[in-house]
């Protein structure tokens, strides 16, 4: 597996700038304020409490570094590290007020995605026996997408799609509202440049079968059973990719990879994974 970069400067700033601006709030950090001392220094480790995969670390060392460039962040696990209970994440060295003014911020963001990445290397876990490969939805926190889909892949996933505009793909209600499969995929043929790619949903093997004249890079197989999903794989036969969706678990996803389906996307993985529980102490 190939671990993503952390993100760019660009794309995390503005998310954790929020983030520290909800804590904050118009006054800043009023106990520790009260309590510390001006210059007071200390060191403080951030270590696992449950066992999981690391993520998050490039938003929390942003947290950090808005907080106070001069305090330093010493990591000793990188994303996609796996951890147990009282593994040593990092260690952080400086200001012990801007330490605990950042502590939460760099917590909430290291909680959060390594629970997805968890949760992600869980699925993936399932599915190594076959050539299926499991991928993220849009169905991501507003404003947290970048920050999501890059926990997938350290947990061993990939992406569907990013947003509306990285890829065409024509879902129940756009066939709906144009009229029938074959028509939309006419319709994407003739909008699409020869980079984008074209992925259409089908419910049956009837609409399947109208889809694949029309040559769509994907099809994807909503909500279908495992016995139809092999008929559909066979029916694709290699002429494009298959993606199975629709309400897979942990419990299902093993038997949808042995369809044969090329990927299978879980909208789990960002909307439902439980925080992983993290914490920072002073040794």
């Amino acid at each position: 597996m190939i671990l993503p970069p952390p993100l760019p400067a660009p794309i995390l700033d503005p998310i954790v700038r929020l983030a520290l601006a909800e804590d904050l709030g118009r006054a800043g950090d009023l106990t520790t304020d009260a309590t510390i001392l001006p210059g007071t220094r200390i060191t403080a480790e951030i270590r696992a409490r449950k066992p999981g995969i690391l993520a998050g670390m490039d938003a929390a060392a942003h947290s950090l570094k808005l907080i106070d460039e001069s305090v330093t962040l010493d990591q000793a696990l990188q994303d996609g590290g796996r951890l147990e209970p009282g593994t040593l994440i990092g260690t952080m060295s400086g200001d012990a007020r801007s330490i605990l003014m950042a502590e939460r911020t760099m917590l909430n963001f290291i909680g959060r995605l390594s629970g997805i990445a968890t949760l992600t290397a869980a699925f993936a876990e399932k599915v190594q026996h076959t050539d299926a490969t499991i991928v993220c939805t849009r169905k991501t926190t507003p404003g947290h997408r970048a920050l999501e889909k890059r926990a997938v892949r350290c947990g061993g996933g990939t992406s569907h799609r990013y947003g509306l505009d990285d890829a065409i793909l024509i879902k129940d209600n756009h066939i709906a509202a144009c009229g029938s499969v074959s028509g939309a995929l006419k319709r994407a043929h003739d909008y699409a440049g020869h980079l984008r790619m074209i992925e259409v949903e089908v419910d049956t093997l009837d609409q399947l079968e109208e889809a694949l004249p029309h040559k769509p890079h994907a099809v994807l197989l909503d909500n279908m059973d495992n016995a139809t999903l092999r008929k559909a794989v066979a029916m694709i036969d290699g002429a494009c990719k298959a993606e199975a969706s629709g309400g897979v678990t942990l419990d299902t996803v093993a038997g949808i990879a042995e369809t044969g389906v090329d990927y299978i996307s879980v909208g789990a993985l960002t909307h439902s994974a439980s925080n992983l529980d993290v914490g920072l102490d002073l040794p």
